[in-house]
């Protein structure tokens, strides 16, 4: 695969990770708490974007543990059945975040032509998810940056805090090198 690509993959799904470690670390850490649907997507996006990233995703070993809920038994702020175990502190979840941009970047970094006829399958039910890795790729920067989005736009909405737009990797100083 061309050296340029994977550069240019890596500048948008760092720059996607980074706005989503960005909301969460300049969120406030009673409103991180307190706010539910901001804790919940916080989250859901932080297990998502470790998961699409563990190929095949039955190796997958989630650093910050949870349950699988039936709807009624959800707090009604949730957004998916992954429930965490505790109330994660905001420190676990962007710590969590960083590990999975480096393993993004390295994956990125890694690819050959073979490994992008490899696929992300999670079974063969027909819901199951089998995609190529670059699809698996560009869907997991898609799913990234939306809940980035809703975060930031949470924050905007509730407190009037604005928070920074990174244009490629590296681009906010959130602790981490490009």
């Amino acid at each position: 695969m061309d050296k340029s690509i994977k550069e240019i993959l890596w500048n948008q799904f760092g720059a996607s990770i980074d706005m989503l470690i960005n909301a969460i670390s300049n969120s406030p850490d009673d409103y991180f708490i307190t706010h539910k649907r901001f804790y919940y997507i916080a989250f859901h996006s932080t297990i998502f974007l470790d998961y699409y990233l563990t190929i095949p995703p039955s190796d997958f070993s989630p650093l910050l543990s949870f349950t699988q809920k039936e709807p009624e038994e959800r707090p009604k702020e949730a957004i998916d059945d992954l429930i965490p175990d505790k109330i994660y502190s905001k420190q676990e979840i962007v710590e969590y975040l960083q590990l999975s941009r480096e393993k993004c970047k390295q994956i990125i970094y890694a690819l050959t032509d073979e490994k992008l006829n490899e696929r992300f399958k999670e079974g063969d039910d027909p819901n199951d998810m089998d995609y190529p890795i670059l699809e698996i790729l560009l869907y997991n920067l898609r799913h990234t940056q939306h809940h980035a989005a809703q975060l930031n736009m949470l924050l905007r909405q509730d407190i009037d805090k604005h928070t920074e737009w990174a244009f490629r990797a590296g681009d906010i100083n959130n602790g981490l090198l490009n």
